[in-house]
């Protein structure tokens, strides 16, 4: 059965035996962020891939960050005559030991990007024309303890992917940190590891084979980049 917060928050204090006094929703909803994030980190979901389209014009060399990133995959580039590139990203002090060698060229086709502050990159060299820019990332994932987004049907009442798919490897991760915060028997704590473990194996299967599937049905290879390097004078 899918889970809403409140059977989620209703399963954590029946299989801990706590009552809503020291779980109260504002401690679980915490419980609950921490979990989903604990498994996201360990094995993303193709469910959070999401796509960021916009253009870039010759002498600009900042892009904005999407406010809902939470890491990226690919940056792709692609001009006029439909060719494409696909930028390296780099840390902040090789863009700026980039743009401070001699011979660089300043100008030209973008080959990197990395980060300028939280809200822009910026891109080496400078664009010397208008590019079609396409960002691959994956998003904040959702939490179901959210009680307002989405504004049509809230994560809280119509669950998540997580909640609604994998409900056991939600709710191990939910004991394991309860148990924590409760300062439980280690014996409970290491019992609730070992399945979330044996959940977690099964997640991951299933999400690298739906990925096999979208590479195979959507992969691309990808071009060489043909800016110059950094040490070029040509």
């Amino acid at each position: 059965m899918a889970y809403t917060l409140a059977n989620l928050q209703s399963d954590i204090r029946s299989y801990t035996e706590v009552s809503d006094n020291v779980l109260s929703d504002s401690v679980l909803d915490t419980i609950i962020k921490n979990a989903e994030n604990k498994i996201l980190r360990s094995i993303p979901t193709d469910q959070n891939a999401h796509y960021a389209t916009s253009s870039m014009v010759a002498g600009n060399r900042y892009v904005t960050i999407p406010d809902d990133l939470r890491s990226i995959n690919y940056v792709q580039l692609t001009n006029s005559n439909n060719e494409q590139f696909y930028l390296e990203q780099r840390d902040p002090s090789f863009m700026a030991e980039y743009y401070s060698t001699p011979g660089t060229s300043a100008v030209d086709i973008p080959k990197y990007y990395g980060n300028w502050d939280e809200n822009f990159w910026v891109v080496a060299p400078t664009p010397d024309k208008t590019y079609f820019i396409t960002l691959a990332y994956n998003r904040e994932n959702d939490s179901i303890t959210n009680t307002t987004q989405p504004t049509a049907a809230p994560a809280a009442t119509n669950g998540t992917y997580l909640s609604n798919k994998y409900q056991d490897l939600l709710l191990y991760a939910c004991l394991i940190n309860t148990y924590g915060y409760l300062k439980g028997p280690a014996d409970m704590i290491q019992y609730y590891q070992g399945q979330y473990e044996n959940a977690l194996t099964t997640y991951a299967t299933e999400q690298i084979g739906y990925r096999r599937r979208d590479e195979y049905q959507d992969g691309m290879i990808r071009q060489q980049l043909k800016s110059k390097p950094p040490s070029s004078n040509n």
